[in-house]
């Protein structure tokens, strides 16, 4: 949706360069992605600066500020340069990574119309003060909730507190928002503050159902997208009564009974997508293809000419054969989806880039091989793709992409590609996921210098020598499976502040674990396996794990004790250090981890007694102390039954005594399965 402004261009010198240069100063960007802040300069009329628009009224001030898409990293916060512009309608600060609170002072600018924050990588409570933007008629706060989770959240204030002034709003736009409300609070929310309300976007918010029967007020409601929320309900008759509605999006909302045929009767209805709603009944008018089990052949498309088709999804089933020649003649198609078929034959992806208006491509794991070439292709006008998926499709060479100036996610994962990884890819300023794992490439042509990438996979490759600092604020790191050969740089976890990710497991490593790996308030999952580090566990690891939920250090060369350090909270659920030199005792203060599930100290030289220190963790499924020096008697003292999940047990090569306690037998019932009841696994 856009919106309609009186913008233009002053021929008189801009009255609001000073604020608009300190803003510039302040702000942390990317000089190689930045397409507008790098021309503003003094020397200059503002007013034609790229990103800027000044009012047709000839005053000379700012009405409409675009950063987008400018690779920013930080510098924005209360005292800003940005907050002086005090006649702003339209600000865009879109697709940035400032990774910082939402500064309070945006209230100080009550003249916007159209605020548009999303995937900006502000993190945190939205702030009460946003509401006293009485003139808003679109606001946008939505993130990408797969790549980087909930980052923004509305608790206090919640939704009611953040709309209650926001009367002309006709757009809200809150994907990926932490929400948490229940279907009778955000439903009046809306319903009682929004009554020009023409666009409600609330994917991923953690919303719980019914909807509430108070939504039905919003008679302008033209799109609907409330995916991926818990409503746990049926669609009620009432969502038929919208005359202008022209989408609906509830995919994965566990919808259950039977779907109102009275929604298929509203003549504006364009998009309708009821999909993974697996409890919901019915008969539907059209047939949707995406995630169904059906076969065959794509049939040729007639009059492809005068087509007005926008949106081909055959995705996730079971069609055969070559796609129709017919396909690479839809001009209008903007969305190509056939991945996950049984597809063969050849595609020459020079085809699929006469598809000038193509955003997104997905050809993903079919029986396809697709011919690209490395060089210029010499298509005229190619799309501009901003999301491009050839994952398992024979590619031998990287496809020529250096002037995808949009692209965002690119995955040509589990191909063939050989060489380096080109240096053109940090070209593309914008490309957010990254995913180039499972082929045969050797090394880096530069660093990747890419400020917004949130998701980096380059696990299964052959990628040598050093390992390659990840951009900051990155979410998700794989270099597993590789040949690496050195050192972990010190500082690599400077760049790890906001990752939940981390595995170098599987390669050729030296020396010890890094410092700067601790300086992470959000890491789940570090894998360092199998690598050849040494040196000890460092202790602010240990203490980490109130986020941490997988540590896997197995085969590597750690010596000394397990650091006694894990705090009351720690959140773990697997805690892997086997195959190491590790000498002492089990830590006592590994009793606070009581969620975890998998424990392996095995093939080590622990000296200790049997760990009842552990007994009040229900949630064990498995324990591997084998081939360490533990000793004494197997089982706790005065203790009926524990360990009640336990699925895996392996004490073996050990110097325990005495006999295994009848009581464990009858009390670890995960090792059961079925009506026969046999043991599943237990060495002694």
């Amino acid at each position: 949706m856009l919106l309609s402004m009186n913008i233009g261009l002053v021929s008189g010198r801009c009255r609001d360069q000073r604020p608009l240069l300190e803003l510039k100063n302040s702000l942390t960007f990317d000089n190689s992605a930045s397409t507008k802040l790098l021309k503003w300069n003094s020397a200059s009329d503002c007013c034609e600066w790229p990103g800027i628009a000044c009012d047709d009224g000839g005053s000379g001030r700012v009405i409409s500020l675009d950063l987008s898409f400018e690779g920013i990293t930080g510098g924005l916060d209360d005292s800003s340069g940005l907050f002086s512009l005090q006649f702003l309608q339209n600000l865009n600060l879109s697709v940035n990574s400032f990774s910082t609170p939402l500064p309070a002072s945006f209230a100080s600018l009550t003249d916007l119309i159209s605020l548009n924050l999303s995937n900006a990588g502000f993190i945190g409570q939205i702030p009460n003060d946003i509401s006293k933007l009485t003139k808003l008629v679109s606001l946008d706060l939505s993130t990408n909730y797969f790549l980087r989770g909930p980052v923004l959240k509305l608790e206090k204030p919640n939704l009611a507190t953040l709309v209650q002034n926001l009367a002309q709003l006709e757009e809200l736009i809150l994907d990926g928002v932490n929400i948490s409300a229940q279907g009778s609070d955000w439903g009046k929310a809306l319903s009682s503050s929004l009554p020009n309300l023409k666009v409600l976007s609330m994917s991923n918010c953690f919303l719980s159902g019914p909807l509430d029967a108070s939504l039905a007020e919003l008679r302008s409601l033209s799109i609907i997208r409330l995916s991926r929320n818990n409503l746990s309900a049926p669609v009620p008759e009432f969502l038929a009564n919208y005359p202008k509605l022209t989408a609906f999006e509830l995919i994965s909302c566990k919808l259950n009974g039977i779907f109102p045929q009275t929604v298929f009767q509203i003549p504006t209805l364009e998009i309708l997508d009821l999909s993974f709603n697996e409890l919901l009944q019915g008969s539907f008018p059209r047939i949707q293809l995406s995630n169904n089990r059906f076969g065959g052949q794509i049939p040729e498309f007639p009059n492809v000419s005068s087509s007005l088709l926008d949106t081909l999804d055959f995705s996730s089933n079971k069609l055969e054969g070559p796609i129709p020649s017919s396909v690479f003649d839809l001009a209008k198609l903007i969305v190509l989806d056939l991945s996950s078929n049984k597809l063969n034959g050849t595609v020459e992806l020079h085809l699929v880039q006469k598809l000038r208006n193509l955003t997104t491509v997905d050809l993903s794991y079919n029986n396809l091989t697709v011919i690209a070439s490395g060089k210029n292709s010499n298509v005229s006008s190619p799309p501009q793709f901003s999301r491009l998926r050839l994952a398992s499709c024979n590619l031998r060479v990287f496809p020529d992409l250096r002037n995808q100036s949009k692209l965002y996610h690119l995955d040509l994962s589990d191909n063939q590609i050989t060489g380096p990884v080109p240096g053109w890819i940090s070209e593309l300023s914008v490309l957010q996921h990254l995913n180039l794992s499972r082929n045969l490439l050797v090394g880096l042509e530069r660093p990747l210098s890419l400020p917004g990438l949130i998701i980096l996979d380059l696990h299964r490759n052959q990628l040598q020598g050093s390992i390659p600092v990840p951009p900051s604020f990155i979410a998700y790191v794989d270099y597993s499976s590789n040949n690496f050969s050195s050192f972990i740089p010190p500082n690599i976890g400077n760049n790890l502040s906001l990752t939940f990710f981390f595995s170098l497991s599987n390669n050729h490593l030296t020396g010890a674990i890094p410092q700067s790996i601790c300086n992470n308030d959000w890491l789940q999952v570090l894998d360092l396996s199998n690598s050849s580090l040494s040196g000890a566990i460092p202790s602010c690891l240990i203490e980490g794990t109130k986020t941490l939920r997988v540590l896997n250090l197995r085969r590597n060369n750690f010596h000394g004790s397990i650091p006694d350090k894990f705090p009351r909270s720690c959140g773990l659920k697997t805690l892997d250090l086997s195959g190491n030199n590790l000498q002492g005792e089990v830590p006592k203060s590994l009793a606070n981890c009581t969620t975890l599930e998998v424990l392996d100290l095995g093939n080590n030289q622990i000296n200790d007694s049997f760990p009842c220190l552990l007994k009040s963790i229900s949630s064990f499924r498995v324990l591997v102390l084998r081939n360490n020096m533990f000793s004494g008697l197997i089982g706790c003292p005065g203790i009926n039954g524990t360990w009640p999940r336990l699925q895996i047990v392996d004490l073996a090569f050990n110097h325990f005594r005495g006999n295994l306690p009848h009581i464990f037998l009858e009390t670890w019932e995960g090792m059961m399965e079925g009506e026969n009841r046999h043991l599943e696994y237990i060495k002694l």
